[in-house]
C-alpha cells in the first residue's frame, strides 16, 4: 500500500492511483500562471488531484474541475478534494475528454491544466520511490501518449479555453516544437516557456508552456532541480517551498 503523501497545507492518498506523486505535476502546479486571476480552472488527467488542490491552495477560483477517465484514480481523487479544506471548489468527473468536452459546449475555463501521459525517464523526484516496480497495466495507460494524445489534448483544451484564459501543460522537450505546431493549428500560441533539466550537467527533461489564443513575446527561461543528488537550487525550492514540508 503507498503511503499518502503530506504537503503543508493538504494531504494526498495515493493507494490507488497508478500514478504517484511525481516531479512533474508538482513543478505544473507551482508554476502555472494564476496572474490573470482565473474563475475557473479544469485539470486534465488529474490522477490523485494534487494539480487542482495545489490550484485550491494558490489561488481564489471558485470554481475547480479535475478529469480523470480512470476509475480507481477518479474516487481516490475525489475522496482526496473532499478530505481538504477546498471541497467545495473541487469537483471531479469521471470521463473521457471528448465526452466531456461534448457535454460541456458553450462552457469554458479562464485556466487548463494538464500533465498528460507521456513515457519519459522521469524528473530528480524530492520523493524516490521505494524499488520501481513492474509497471502495472493502469500505471501503462496513465503514462503513455497513446490515453491522451497530444492532438486531442491540445483540440479539447482549445475548445473549452475562455477567450484570454491560459492553457499550461508540462511535456518531455523533445516534444516541444511538435506540440508548438500543434497548438498553433488550434491558433494557440506559446507565451511562456521553461526548461527542466535534473542538474546543471544534465540535458533538457521537460518543457513548461503557457499557451493563449493572443501572440505575446514569448518569455523564455530554465530551471535546474538539484545541486547534487537530494540538494535542491533555491530556484526549485522557491517554487515548492508552499508545498513540501521539508523544503
Amino acid at each position: 500500500m503507498s503511503k499518502a503523501f503530506q504537503f503543508k497545507q493538504f494531504k494526498i492518498e495515493q493507494d490507488k492511483c497508478a500514478m504517484k506523486i511525481g516531479t512533474d505535476g508538482v513543478l505544473l502546479g507551482a508554476w502555472a500562471n494564476i496572474d490573470h486571476q482565473p474563475f475557473s480552472v479544469l485539470d486534465i488527467g488529474a490522477g490523485t488531484g494534487v494539480i487542482a488542490l495545489m490550484l485550491a491552495q494558490r489561488s481564489s477560483a471558485e470554481l475547480i474541475d479535475a478529469l480523470e477517465i480512470e476509475e480507481n484514480a477518479y474516487e481516490q481523487c475525489v475522496d482526496n478534494f473532499e478530505n481538504s479544506d477546498w471541497g467545495d471548489r473541487l469537483f471531479c468527473y469521471h470521463a473521457a475528454l471528448d465526452e466531456f468536452a461534448e457535454e460541456m459546449k458553450g462552457e469554458t475555463y479562464d485556466l487548463i491544466i494538464s500533465n498528460p501521459p507521456f513515457y519519459d525517464p522521469p524528473l530528480p523526484s524530492a520523493f524516490p520511490p521505494e524499488g520501481e516496480k513492474l509497471m502495472s497495466e493502469a500505471r501503462k495507460k496513465a503514462r503513455f501518449t497513446e490515453a491522451l494524445p497530444f492532438e486531442e489534448l491540445i483540440k479539447y483544451a482549445a475548445q473549452l479555453l475562455s477567450e484570454e484564459g491560459k492553457f499550461c501543460t508540462i511535456i518531455p522537450y523533445k516534444n516541444e516544437e511538435e506540440f508548438i505546431q500543434l497548438a498553433s493549428k488550434e491558433k494557440l500560441f506559446p507565451q511562456k516557456i521553461t526548461r527542466v533539466r535534473g542538474n546543471k550537467n544534465s540535458p533538457l527533461k521537460r518543457s513548461l508552456f503557457q499557451f493563449g489564443f493572443e501572440k505575446t513575446a514569448l518569455e523564455t527561461s530554465e530551471l535546474i532541480i538539484e545541486i547534487e543528488r537530494h540538494f535542491y537550487t533555491e530556484d526549485y525550492k522557491n517554487l515548492v517551498k508552499d508545498f513540501y514540508l521539508k523544503m
